[in-house]
């Protein structure tokens, strides 16, 4: 019987697993949700697998898969795999695959045809989905006809192959210059994602909204990344229905109850507070109740930290925020947008962003929420970009329209 080990390791995109036997790596395992479920999922694979110290030559794949994440070029050919377990139509897709080079692609109809088997892409499609082999075998590399990125089984899913894929494209190493004549690299200004990536992506599905986009000039998004999530809806709950002067006011008013120097004060100190000490500070009552319930849920380790709220999808996300008292919907899409730089998502019914539509798409009317999820259908796994556009073109187009100022 075939022993097999497993080992976990730290990169630039979280812990990731190896597992080998004595003919060579068994399975590579992209960063599942938390550390204890990519364990999980090493066990899982291999029946006695036991975690042990990886040997010399495995630390050189380790090194590798490591550097490619971290955005560094790596040469992972020399990589051995034991392939007992793989079908022989599996072997040769994954074969192909291995021929792809970073920063290039290839259609799953070019692997099939490659692979002996013309006409089999949704075959080949099957194959890479169940590919243990993750980076060794660049399953992100293949994707559907006209560019599309197709489909992707690791935690992330379509976000995690186009983030893999904007690692190793050279064009995204280079640096870029903005109309204010600063040079950036896009992951350093706070994206989760790769700018040039999802404005390429807009402007081959949507060519309405790429002639908007050529005019519109550089996409120019502004992160504030978060430091913590209490701090940040803290403010989001004192800004709502404000001015930016009028809330930021407000906001050192209430920070200085707790602090001559006016830093953020922690849940406890607020939960120290009564309803008429926030009140005294400029806040309505209805803000005032919210503060104290964040803080209450903040204090009681309901509310997420900004760590697990990192590891959580778009739709988790929002589930966790809009329980505090004040925090709709909206809210907690405008803290993915403005301060994690998640890549895909739309706010449906933000005013300006609806506005922007008809301007690009020369309407009437306001569209409703079903017209903008068909025209998001498109633009996924990108539709951040696709909302900030629709901002732009409500600012540019005069008073009443633009994106939410962070």
């Amino acid at each position: 019987m075939t022993e097999y080990h497993f080992a976990l390791f730290d990169t630039a995109l979280g812990k990731c697993g190896i597992a080998w036997s004595g003919k060579g790596i068994a399975a590579v395992q992209l960063p599942e949700h938390d550390v204890r479920a990519t364990r999980a999922r090493m066990v899982g694979m291999f029946a006695g697998a036991v975690e042990a110290e990886p040997p010399a030559s495995l630390r050189r794949t380790i090194a590798a898969l490591t550097d490619l994440l971290g955005g560094k070029g790596a040469d992972l050919s020399p990589a051995v795999l034991d392939m007992d377990r793989i079908s022989p139509f599996h072997r040769k897709v994954y074969e192909v695959a291995r021929t792809i080079v970073a920063g290039e692609t290839m259609s799953y109809g070019a692997v099939a045809a490659a692979a002996g088997s013309p006409g089999a892409a949704r075959a080949v499609g099957q194959a890479l989905g169940r590919n243990p082999f993750a980076l060794v075998v660049p399953c992100h590399r293949v994707v559907g006809a006209g560019g599309k990125l197709g489909g992707f089984s690791a935690n992330g899913g379509v976000i995690t192959k186009a983030r893999l894929l904007s690692l190793e494209s050279p064009a995204v190493l280079k640096k870029t210059t903005t109309e204010r004549g600063t040079e950036q690299r896009g992951t350093e200004r706070g994206f989760g994602f790769d700018a040039k990536t999802a404005i390429a992506h807009l402007k081959r599905v949507d060519p309405v909204m790429a002639r908007f986009m050529d005019r519109a000039g550089p996409f120019d998004l502004v992160i504030n990344p978060a430091d913590s999530v209490f701090g940040m809806l803290a403010e989001a709950i004192v800004y709502q229905q404000l001015t930016g002067k009028a809330a930021a006011a407000i906001f050192q008013r209430v920070c200085q109850l707790y602090s001559p120097d006016a830093k953020r004060p922690k849940p406890r100190q607020i939960l120290g507070s009564t309803e008429e000490q926030l009140r005294g500070a400029g806040l309505s009552k209805a803000k005032a109740l919210a503060l104290l319930d964040l803080a209450a849920r903040a204090d009681s380790g309901e509310l997420p930290t900004l760590a697990e709220i990192r590891k959580m999808p778009d739709d988790e996300v929002i589930q966790s925020l809009i329980k505090v008292r004040g925090v709709g919907q909206w809210t907690a899409q405008m803290f993915l947008i403005f301060r994690l730089g998640r890549p895909n998502v739309l706010p449906y019914d933000d005013y300006g962003l609806r506005r922007g539509y008809t301007i690009i798409y020369r309407k009437k009317d306001l569209p409703d929420r079903a017209e903008l999820e068909r025209a998001g259908e498109k633009w996924d796994p990108f539709r951040t970009a696709a909302s900030w556009y629709l901002w732009r073109a409500a600012e540019v187009s005069g008073p009443g329209g633009g994106p939410p100022q962070h």
